[in-house]
């Protein structure tokens, strides 16, 4: 009875211990709320991001890496499936630049700002500036709303053979589990 066992309890370790260590390579969502500004709701986010060695090591080739943001806001109704009120993406990239030496990261479409060090680049994914994901009237004022966040590595935004690569790696995929919160339209 011990012979048999001794070893499930030791593959079921085994399982437990390879789950924590893939937990600890994806991101999380650490915090996110949305805020009222004059050009609309604002989404305030911050995570939880450290690159594994083999999104660290293609980086450090010069490979760009980006990742994505969704986030959807829907208000519950009772009579019918959930009114979606508003959904945006938004495209973080980091680089590195053999030549300088150095890391550049910001929104797609935008300046990049450039750093020293990774730890110094991916400062600026964990911390994104606030980005306006909805218009002031598209949400009412004391009505209860539900907002969806993911963050990941955006596959599709690079080359065809890093994307066919990316498929039998599981070092790429790379992001967050759906964070669902609830908040009330209100001024501050």
């Amino acid at each position: 009875m011990l012979r048999i066992l001794l070893p499930l309890l030791l593959a079921l370790g085994l399982l437990m211990q390879a789950g924590a260590v893939y937990a600890q390579d994806g991101i999380e969502v650490r915090n996110a709320r949305l805020e009222l500004a004059e050009d609309g709701w604002r989404l305030a986010a911050a995570y939880d991001l450290d690159l594994n060695h083999g999104l660290e090591d293609a980086l450090n080739r010069g490979i760009p890496l980006y990742f994505t943001t969704e986030v959807e806001i829907t208000r519950p109704r009772w009579y019918w499936l959930d009114e979606k009120n508003a959904s945006a993406k938004q495209t973080l990239r980091i680089s590195y630049n053999v030549l300088t030496r150095k890391y550049a990261a910001g929104v797609v479409g935008n300046v990049q700002q450039s750093f020293n060090t990774l730890e110094e680049a991916l400062l600026a994914l964990r911390r994104p500036a606030r980005w306006t994901i909805a218009p002031r009237a598209s949400l009412k004022m004391g009505e209860t709303y539900n907002v969806s966040l993911r963050i990941g590595l955006d596959l599709q935004l690079m080359s065809k053979p890093l994307q066919v690569n990316a498929l039998n790696n599981s070092d790429w995929r790379f992001g967050s589990d759906r964070k669902n919160f609830s908040f009330k339209a209100e001024e501050k």
